[in-house]
């Protein structure tokens, strides 16, 4: 568990299906990463994310309002095993964001991203880490930048993307 000024952020449980499949099920939320979810496709991705942990000591965790218990979106580290052209070898970890509607705007994204980086490099020091954004995803492209992200390449993943690369 890492807890900041405003944040608890944990890794994810079976108590947090409801919340995270609101979550992604929103198209203002998912409008830059596909469709929404049904129900049955966020049970299996929960279940993705418990999973990774297991086998990889880390992966996204869940982020909640240290003040109410609110729950408002995730951030963390994957191996998403995605599709891209072209691959880094080996592959960095991946990072990863989502935060619900009511949560944007309010720098919760950067204060969890933030904290969550501080934490994969104080436990598994990867020489790096990327992440992959959708052009459009303006918001995102900033805060990878704030994170101190690089533009590394343009590789096809379902459509244009953007990967950016960040030295460990």
């Amino acid at each position: 568990m890492i807890e900041t000024e405003r944040l608890t952020l944990r890794p994810y449980t079976p108590g947090d299906f409801d919340a995270y499949a609101a979550m992604v099920a929103d198209p203002v939320v998912v409008r830059h990463a596909g469709a929404p979810m049904t129900g049955e496709e966020a049970w299996a991705r929960l279940l993705r994310y418990i999973g990774h942990w297991s086998v990889f000591g880390h992966g996204l965790f869940a982020v909640l309002d240290k003040a109410s218990g609110a729950y408002l979106g995730e951030t963390g580290f994957m191996d998403f095993r995605r599709e891209v052209d072209p691959k880094l070898l080996p592959s960095p970890p991946e990072a990863a964001w989502v935060f619900t509607s009511a949560a944007h705007g309010k720098g919760y994204a950067f204060e969890a991203a933030d904290a969550a980086h501080r934490w994969m490099a104080e436990r598994h020091a990867p020489a790096a880490t990327q992440c992959i954004i959708a052009p459009p995803n303006s918001g995102s492209i900033r805060l990878a930048e704030k994170l101190g992200y690089v533009l590394h390449d343009r590789p096809h993943y379902r459509g244009p993307a953007l990967r950016f690369l960040r030295e460990g």
